[in-house]
């Protein structure tokens, strides 16, 4: 009893540690003070305020647009290569796995002055087109490492049983294969696109003048101090993500169900 009891309030601890800031900012969205160290009523000026401020708004315009870009270019990308490294012999397939992984493990900051080296080296200028290739560049490795586990858990010979049944594999890859993988390709999609909101260090070295994400403009308001518009921001992206992830959830539950009944 006293074990489950220690349990239970060892994981409410961590759970508190973690979520603690961010109540705190949502708390302090509504603070009618620009100070997060007093509390001086509740007001909704900053939420007004947020989308008066355009050049918040046009930093989460590129954040969005970027985001979403790279996010579905790395999982399109990232889906076809998980399934021609699935086909590989075990021996290159390691090898290829080991390279892909590179980007995953290195410190952004040497991606961020690699990739700024290699468009000065072509001669492509910093800027939207080359921000949205390395947010392209870290995300196909997670959106691979999302995939390939949910193609080692189809049954053996699945694909062959499909061609002798008369499917082509053109058919047995859009029927069968891509519905199975559907939540890794899902997990990708998300970890692509949380990974690039989230980004810092490979988006200072590649943006470019003129081309600016949240993450860039939050560090140059750091140095005069962050605005309280930043907390209502967060506290509204918090809440769109939230929602998401709650109907995935619920869509893939529902999903989950219904193959049950099926088999």
């Amino acid at each position: 009893m006293f074990k489950k009891a220690g349990i239970k309030l060892y994981t409410l601890l961590i759970f508190l540690f973690l979520y603690a800031p961010i109540f705190a900012l949502i708390l302090f969205s509504f603070n009618d003070s620009k100070s997060m160290g007093v509390w001086k009523g509740f007001t909704l000026k900053w939420y007004i305020s947020l989308f008066n401020n355009k050049r918040i708004l046009t930093a989460l315009y590129y954040t969005v647009f970027i985001a979403l870009s790279s996010a579905v270019i790395s999982t399109v990308i990232g889906t076809i290569s998980s399934i021609g490294i699935f086909k590989m012999k075990k021996n290159l397939r390691n090898i290829t796995l080991n390279i892909t992984n590179i980007p995953v493990l290195n410190p952004d900051i040497v991606t961020g002055i690699a990739l700024m080296s290699l468009f000065g080296f072509i001669n492509l200028k910093l800027g939207l087109t080359s921000l949205l290739l390395a947010h392209i560049t870290f995300g196909v490795p997670y959106v691979i490492l999302s995939v390939l586990p949910k193609l080692r858990q189809l049954p053996n010979n699945l694909e062959e049983a499909a061609l002798d049944l008369g499917a082509t594999p053109s058919y047995a890859l859009r029927k069968i294969i891509f519905p199975l993988i559907k939540p890794g390709i899902a997990s990708g999609f998300l970890m692509a696109f949380t990974m690039s909101i989230d980004d810092f260090v490979i988006s200072f070295f590649t943006a470019g003048p003129g081309v600016t994400n949240l993450s860039i403009e939050v560090y140059s308001m750091a140095k005069r101090g962050i605005k309280p518009e930043i907390n209502a921001l967060s506290t509204l992206m918090f809440l769109v993500v939230l929602i998401l992830l709650l109907i995935i959830n619920k869509k893939g539950s529902n999903e989950g169900g219904n193959q049950l009944e099926i088999y």
